[in-house]
Parts: structure tokens; C-alpha cells; sequence
């Protein structure tokens, strides 16, 4: 196998549009190109180094001419008719059909991959979801305005996957595309224009300074905020737009296990991943080649073949080969076997390399994109412990022709996409996301539309609130201090009691057990909790931490449990709740104030919230995609993992009962702080949680001031979303704290607000809080 430069030369195509601009392209506002006096500019160059072209390095006032277009755009853009929208959509995938040649000679001139057929896939797939928005998602919504923000090496088809989503969702997009895009993005702007697409729809600012980007993610009128590309850079972003209160989604790369099993075809394993390391389809992704230690011998010499038969391209960047000569002497003197390459003969972007790293070892020196593969053997019957070690896993390649291995290990591998003897396969109607440490959201299909919508029942905010001016080190940091004792004198009317009423104490529950708060602890007496009001158990950091490593431990098992299983177990919860109707509804009115049948009624309802999440434990598991390759491409909707869930105030049973109905009927576990207001109903649900038959660790109850728990719930590694109801102040910081980690949240402000609605009617919104997508591509031949 061979592998060098390709046939077809469009230069002449490529600078034709250069020259009809002066070889100088300007910012895309508008639907068209403005040239602002007094700016900076870039060169673009080719893959020899020489400068081809210009682009503006666009400026603060760029970005709120832009953002201002494209909110204009909206009232236009928002205003048609799904039909019409998806008729504009079309439009534009013929438009890039029949200039296709121009957008692949702009794309070559910039040594920029730009894959035209799956770039035209995804706009006929996106015709169609624009076309049905109104019938199929029912209770959504558009954002608005959203800014796609691309840093490092994206390529023009990631950024793509974000733009025409958002625009087929209703909303108009502010694109700050990658440096390795720039001219291809502009080329598309301009098509899309051409093609039809009303001004303001899609706006193209260039500028490779990251304080450009961070200007467009903070801005105000910008509806939210999505970014794509390299981890570090993402995470400022995000944390830099969530601290406005914008919803953000990160995309970012990882690693990706190249898992080679003793049954594997490893003549076709090996093709494989020669393949992979050199044709760069994924350029966010580093590969991590694992191979079972019984065939490791051979699938070395199968490399080493394999390697010393390719013909390798010069680089061009000093710098990039200096760092690239590094990395290699580090590998050998870390025990790594060079192979030596045939000679280079043309140009390229791609490093040349490279070699076999000796096992368990790896370059000090990072080496960036390029052919790179770190190695392991494994040992055992499955891969799956070794693939998961890293929490920042994107997808993986498992090779294998056990059918029964590469099931089990495709659904346990924790990963977003898995390729059964494949590698590296897309398509518009199948989803693609990390998990964990690889982002917070999922692309392409109908699961990556949901990030571009919000609940029609939620308000829109012109302009968003100024920000809050909040110490993210200091808040929540001091707990509740140890009250003093409250006595009354005996009033002389009153008889002496016989009997002394028995004290109730009220404990934390953490991995099935009550226990007393690590401190030893209660807060200030609290109404409801008996006559005379009681006293609530305060947790707090090591409390936190040891529901967290409760609900860690129990989620495997959970998850493990079928969907019958765990549906049977919330009905039985209904079941004993319902026996205790008149204690809680009782203690409701004791908390709230409100009538004995107010309390009733949330009652009644947090037993039919217990019904609702019961139904559909087993009725939304997964679907099968269609997509063009031959085959099976398996959608799965697993769980996440750890839920932090902080509860509101308002509807104290009914809000908890709902929330940790919404987590553990996926498959999650759940650290739930009750309503610091009205925690009782909480506590006392715990007798009922210990005679349901749920699982020690499933279900961990944590009360205590709401600001200090969340602290430490937003900082756990280990809890992989935070579902918060509470202050201003409080979502500012959950926002923040999530996405500088680039975690899953689900904020909602409950202060001054509408009582929140907790029926069948945010059953979806829940759905896409409490799972996350796994792609499973099984190919045939057939």
C-alpha cells in the first residue's frame, strides 16, 4: 500500500477567486464581504510557504457589526416557514455540488481537507430535519444567535457539522472558523449566499488571536456559544462564555484506542492502521494502538512491512520537524525501534516519521497531528479495562471476529463512537461526541440537533444580564456554623408530660446507610420536621465525597441491571410512597405553609413522576441509523454516570422525586441535595428509598447549605453532569466551574422565577440531561 500525492491540480481555479477578490478577503457580515479600513492582516500560505492570500484580522466592532447582522438575520431567518427553510438548504447543497471543483481548489491551495461528499451528505440530511422541525420536535425551540468558534487544525467539514445544524434549527450563526479554514469558509459564505441564503444567516470573521474568539463567546446579544477543536483552548472559551450565562457545547479531540484482538483479521487490522496514522481523517484524535500480547509479534512485523514500503513527503516547517526529530530520539531512548522510510520526492503538510514505540513507552516530546501511535499489549479475554483508563477517549477502532466480543466491548467501552473492523467512518444521520473529558455534547443526527434548540416554555433573554462580579474561589467556601441550643422556660399553664416525646434525628444517606454529618453537625432549627421544627443534618466536603465515591461504585452494577429491573424498582418506590401519602403530605403543609391538600396533591404527583420515569426505563434504549455504508450503525442511549442533582425550593417532594427519577431510570447515580428550605420531605423519603429494593450507592442523600455542597459537587472529577436549581449567583459559578471542565450541566435560575412545570411535557429535555449517545458502526461486505 502506497500512499502519496494525488492527481488534479485546481490552482488555476483557486487563484481565479483570489484574483476577483485582489488576492485580499475581507470579513463575511452581511451576506457580503466588507473590507474595514484601519485593520490588521494575515497571510495565507501554501504548502511551499509562499503567501497566496490576505485576510482581515477582524476587531471588536467587527465582531458587533457581525452578531448585530445576524441578529437581524433572525427576525428574517425565524420568520419562514420550515418548508422554506429547508427549501434555502437545498438550495445551497446544489450550489456546492456545482461549484464543488472551486471549494476543492481553494481547499488544496490552503492545504485544508475539505470533503465535498459528505459536506453535501450532511446539507440533503439537514434539508430533511429542517423540513420536519415543527412536526418532529414539537416542544423545542431555536437559540438564536449561535457563535461556532474553531480553534488548532479543524477542518472545514467539523466546523460545517456545527453551522448548517444550527442554521436548519431556525438560527442564525457568527462563524470564527480555524486558521486552516479560513479561505474555504469564506468561499462557503459566499455560496450560501449565491445559493439564496437571506443576509445575516451565516456571518465569516477571521483573526487567528484566541481574544477574538473570547470577544464573540462573550458577547452579549450571542444566544449561545459552541467551539470545536483543541481541548485548552476550548475550555477557556467555554468557561469565558458560560460566566455570561450562554449555554455552551464543546467539541473537542481526545484519544482514540486502536484495540487489535487475537482474533482479528490483522492483515486488514494492520492495512487499517497505516491507514489511519496517515490519511488523517480524524485531525483531532490521537491514536493509541492496543494489541492483545498473543498476536503482538505479528502484527509488529506486519508494521514494520508495512512502513518500509511507503514513500514519505518532506516538511516544510523547520520548527515542525525540529520538535518531530525530538520526539523520535526521546522514543529511542525510551526503547523504541526506528523504522527506516523511502526517500521523500514531493512536497507535503504531513510529517514524515517515525517508527515502532518500544511497549509502554512514549515520546516526552508531544508531536502534535501526524502519524503517531502509542502502544500497549493486553492480556485476558477483553480490552475494555485497559481502552477505559483515560477519560479522554473519543472513539475507538475494535478489530475482532468474535461476534460476542465486539458487542460487549462496544458497549462498554467508554467512548462516543466504536468502528467494528472499520476505522474512522461518518455519515450526517449518525452521531459522533466524546464523553467525559471529550465534551459535553454530541454531533450529526438527530441527537446534535437538540444542542441548537431550547424548551419553547423557556424565555428569551435581549440582551443577556450583565454578569455578576463573583470570586469562583471563595463561593460557597465557608459552611453553616454549629447552632446554639434553643431552649423555652415551661410555661406555668402547661402540666408536666408523663412521657417525654421521643427526638427524631435526621441523617445524611450515603451508600445505603443513614449516618450523622462527617462534622457532627445540624443546622439552625428548620420548620416541618416535627412539632416545634427540627434540626437538619449539614454535609459537607467529605460528605460530598463520600456519597460521590458511593454513587461511583454503585453505577456499574446499576447500569448493569435491565431496564425491567430498574423499571420494576421505581414502581415498587411509587408503590410504598402512596402507603405513606397522609405522613408526607402532612409534613408538606408543615414546611410550606400550605393546605393538608395542597400537600396531597404533590403527593399524588410526585407518584405519578414515579410512574412516568418507571414506564420508560424500557422503551428508549437505542435505534438504528440509515446511513449509505453497508451495514449496522447502532445509536445506543447509555447513561452518563455520577449525577450531582441540587434541588429547588418550590414543590420540595415532587422536584426531588422527579429529578432522581430522570437520572436513576437511565442507569445513572445520583448525589441529590434537597430544598435547603424544605429538606424534610427528602429525609423522611429515605425510609421509603431503604424498602424499594434500590441498591446501596444508587440513591445518596446529602442536605446542608446549598451554596457549600455545590462547591464541592461542580469541583468532583468524578461527577460527570450537575443538575442545579437555585440563585443567580449559584448558576453563574455551576456554569462556569462546568465548563472550564468541560462537564455537563443543566442550570436553571428558580429565584424570582415561574414555578417550574413537572409534567410529561419536559420529559424530553430531561431525556438529553440525564444520557449520552454511543455510536456502534458494524460494516458488511454485502
Amino acid at each position: 500500500m502506497e500512499f502519496g500525492p494525488t492527481g488534479g491540480d485546481g490552482t488555476g481555479v483557486a487563484q481565479a477567486w483570489l484574483q476577483r477578490h485582489s488576492h485580499t478577503l475581507g470579513l463575511f457580515i452581511g451576506g457580503k464581504f466588507v473590507h474595514p479600513e484601519g485593520r490588521e492582516i494575515d497571510s495565507v500560505t501554501d504548502s511551499a510557504g509562499q503567501s497566496v492570500c490576505s485576510t482581515v484580522r477582524a476587531v471588536f466592532a467587527d465582531v458587533s457589526l457581525s452578531v448585530s447582522d445576524a441578529r437581524e438575520g433572525c427576525e428574517v431567518w425565524g420568520g419562514l416557514s420550515c418548508h422554506a427553510r429547508a427549501r434555502h438548504l437545498y438550495s445551497v447543497a446544489r450550489s456546492i455540488q456545482r461549484f464543488g471543483q472551486s471549494l476543492s481548489a481553494v481547499a488544496q491551495l490552503q492545504c485544508s481537507p475539505a470533503d465535498l461528499s459528505a459536506l453535501t451528505r450532511l446539507l440533503y440530511h439537514l434539508t430533511g430535519w429542517a423540513q420536519m422541525r415543527d412536526s418532529v420536535l414539537t416542544h423545542w425551540s431555536p437559540r438564536g444567535v449561535v457563535a461556532v468558534i474553531s480553534t488548532g487544525d479543524c477542518p472545514l467539514v467539523f466546523q460545517m457539522n456545527k453551522v448548517f445544524p444550527a442554521i436548519a434549527m431556525g438560527n442564525t450563526v457568527v462563524l470564527r472558523p480555524s486558521p486552516q479554514a479560513r479561505l474555504t469558509s469564506l468561499l462557503l459564505a459566499e455560496l450560501c449566499t449565491g445559493a439564496g441564503l437571506p443576509a445575516g444567516v451565516l456571518n465569516v470573521i477571521t483573526g487567528d488571536d484566541l481574544s477574538l474568539a473570547v470577544a464573540l463567546a462573550e458577547h452579549s446579544e450571542v444566544d449561545m456559544v459552541t467551539v470545536t477543536g483543541r481541548r485548552e483552548e476550548g475550555l477557556v472559551l467555554a468557561g469565558a462564555a458560560a460566566a455570561g450565562g450562554v449555554p455552551v457545547s464543546l467539541s473537542v479531540g481526545g484519544l482514540c484506542p486502536f484495540i487489535i484482538c487475537d482474533s482479528a483479521d490483522l492483515d486488514s487490522a494492520v492495512d487499517s492502521v497505516i491507514d489511519a496514522a496517515f490519511t488523517g481523517k480524524i485531525e483531532l484524535c490521537q491514536w493509541q494502538l492496543l494489541v492483545q500480547e498473543a498476536v503482538w509479534e505479528a502484527v509488529r512485523v506486519r508494521l514494520q512491512e508495512r512502513i518500509a514500503t511507503l514513500r514519505c513527503l518532506p516538511l516544510v516547517d523547520t520548527a515542525v520537524k525540529c520538535v518531530l526529530d525530538a520526539a523520535i530520539q526521546d522514543a529511542v531512548q525510551l526503547g523504541a525501534t526506528v523504522s527506516k522510510l523511502k526517500k521523500a520526492h514531493t512536497r507535503s503538510r504531513d510529517p514524515y516519521i517515525r517508527g515502532l514505540h518500544g511497549p509502554g513507552t512514549r515520546p516526552r516530546t508531544h508531536t502534535g497531528s501526524g502519524p503517531y501511535f502509542k502502544r500497549s499489549a493486553w492480556s485476558g479475554a477483553s480490552p475494555v479495562l485497559l481502552a477505559n483508563n483515560s477519560a479522554r477517549n473519543l472513539a475507538a477502532s475494535l478489530w475482532t471476529d468474535d461476534v460476542t466480543v465486539a458487542l460487549e466491548s462496544a458497549k462498554s467501552l467508554k467512548v462516543g463512537t466504536v468502528w467494528v473492523n472499520s476505522h474512522s467512518l461518518f455519515d450526517a444521520a449518525a452521531s459522533f461526541g466524546g464523553v467525559r473529558e471529550c465534551g459535553n455534547t454530541t454531533d450529526g443526527g438527530k441527537e446534535g440537533l437538540y444542542q441548537f434548540l431550547q424548551p419553547s416554555l423557556c424565555p428569551l433573554h435581549h440582551p443577556r444580564p450583565t454578569p455578576l462580579s463573583l470570586d469562583y474561589n471563595k463561593f460557597g467556601e465557608t459552611n453553616q456554623t454549629a447552632p446554639l441550643p434553643e431552649t423555652e422556660p415551661p410555661r406555668a399553664e402547661d402540666p408536666p408530660s408523663q412521657t417525654l416525646r421521643v427526638d427524631r434525628s435526621y441523617k445524611l444517606y450515603i451508600g445505603g446507610v443513614q449516618c450523622h454529618p462527617e462534622a457532627g453537625f445540624y443546622g439552625a432549627r428548620v420548620s416541618g420536621g416535627g412539632p416545634g421544627g427540627q434540626y437538619c443534618p449539614v454535609g459537607s466536603r467529605k460528605d460530598v465525597r463520600n456519597a460521590v465515591e458511593a454513587a461511583d461504585k454503585a453505577q456499574p452494577g446499576w447500569y448493569k441491571k435491565t431496564a425491567h429491573v430498574r423499571a420494576q424498582i421505581l414502581y415498587f418506590l411509587a408503590e410504598n410512597l402512596e402507603q405513606r401519602r397522609e405522613a408526607f403530605a402532612q409534613s408538606l403543609s408543615n414546611q410550606t405553609g400550605l393546605s393538608l391538600a395542597k400537600g396531597q396533591e404533590e403527593v399524588d404527583l410526585s407518584v405519578a413522576a414515579a410512574f412516568d420515569w418507571a414506564s420508560l426505563c424500557d422503551k428508549l434504549g437505542g435505534t438504528i441509523q440509515d446511513t449509505p455504508q453497508p451495514g449496522s450503525t447502532v445509536c445506543l442511549r447509555q447513561p452518563i454516570g455520577v449525577v450531582g442533582v441540587v434541588c429547588p425550593d418550590d414543590r420540595p417532594l415532587l422536584s426531588f422525586v422527579w429529578l432522581m427519577g430522570a437520572a436513576v431510570s437511565r442507569g445513572n447515580t445520583v448525589v441529590m441535595v434537597p430544598s435547603e428550605k424544605h429538606p424534610f420531605s427528602a429525609l423522611q423519603l429515605i425510609q421509603v428509598l431503604e424498602t424499594s429494593d434500590i441498591p446501596a450507592g444508587v440513591v445518596n442523600i446529602v442536605s446542608g447549605e446549598r451554596d457549600h455542597l455545590t462547591r464541592h459537587l461542580a469541583n468532583h472529577s468524578v461527577v460527570q453532569t450537575l443538575w442545579y436549581w437555585g440563585s443567580r449567583e449559584g448558576c453563574q459559578f455551576v456554569r462556569y466551574t462546568c465548563a472550564r471542565a468541560g462537564r455537563r450541566m443543566w442550570v436553571n435560575e428558580s429565584e424570582g422565577g415561574a414555578e417550574r412545570e413537572w409534567g410529561y411535557s419536559r420529559i424530553e429535555e430531561s431525556l438529553q440531561h440525564s444520557t449520552q449517545y454511543k455510536q456502534v458502526w458494524i460494516p458488511s461486505t454485502v
